[in-house]
């Protein structure tokens, strides 16, 4: 989707567990919901 939005060099990271701590957790657990840091240039 990035790449079709014109973006270029994506980089997607590794997962993480962005719901720790809070009331969700064990619902994303269940369902192994992660979030992935992502990077990508605009060409000028």
């Amino acid at each position: 989707m990035l790449e079709e939005a014109g973006f270029v060099a994506v980089e997607i990271g590794h997962p993480a567990d962005t719901f720790a701590g809070t009331n969700g957790e064990a619902n994303a657990r269940r369902f192994d919901v992660f979030g992935y840091p992502f990077l990508a240039r605009k060409p000028d």
